[in-house]
């Protein structure tokens, strides 16, 4: 589940249904929306809101985040396959989607994420949104590293006041260890790590872990 051409073989076999279907992993929008527009709506930045949605396949949350921010929002979809990101972009031109604040803007991007710091740069992202990327990195044989990578890369781009909601099922006893461990860079920076219970859907409880990077005074 690290390899390009699993997902492209994977967002291909999905395509081929008459009518197209968002697939969403874990959960939709909805299920997290209380999570999110709160966290816009913090926001020190009284500019546009940049909002990445870090591995989105073919989920509708980066679309939804920017048909209903009340706040100006600059919303990202990224993903390393091109076929999916094609079949959302097919998708967003076909709905003609209208954002509720008129200075929103929508963009999909095809995007390997441990090459984060090289397209966006240090400190131009307000919130990143992981639903997914990072769990499967981590369930895959060699896609530790790459986790470890894509973690790092985030903390790089967020601004001070930005955060990474990462949302999994792993247990908060396994998982904050980990992004905590991960996350730190000595001598730089330290990651504060908390995390909120989202819920539990067909018997599995969910979880939102929001990093954030903490510079270390010199």
């Amino acid at each position: 589940m690290d390899k390009k051409a699993t997902w492209d073989r994977f967002y291909t076999e999905n395509s081929k249904a008459t009518n197209f279907k968002n697939f969403e992993w874990f959960f939709g929008f909805d299920a997290i929306r209380d999570f999110i527009l709160p966290m816009l709506h913090s926001q020190p930045n009284s500019d546009v809101l940049h909002v990445l949605d870090m591995g989105c396949g073919t989920s509708a949350l980066g679309p939804c985040i920017y048909r209903y921010s009340p706040w100006p929002v600059q919303v990202t979809c990224a993903d390393i396959s091109a076929i999916a990101v094609r079949l959302m972009q097919e998708h967003t031109e076909t709905k003609a989607l209208q954002p509720q604040n008129t200075s929103s803007k929508l963009d999909f991007l095809e995007l390997d994420c441990t090459h984060l710091h090289k397209h966006f740069g240090s400190e131009s992202l307000d919130l990143i949104l992981d639903k997914g990327t990072i769990d499967a990195l981590l369930r895959s044989r060699e896609g530790g590293a790459k986790a470890s990578q894509v973690l790092k890369q985030c903390l790089k781009v967020l601004r001070d006041s930005g955060s990474l909601f990462q949302f999994s099922d792993e247990d908060p006893d396994a998982r904050m260890l980990w992004l905590e461990k991960e996350g730190r860079e000595p001598g730089v920076m330290v990651a504060d790590v908390g995390v909120q219970e989202v819920g539990e859907l067909r018997g599995v409880t969910y979880y939102c872990y929001q990093v954030t990077a903490r510079p270390i005074a010199q």
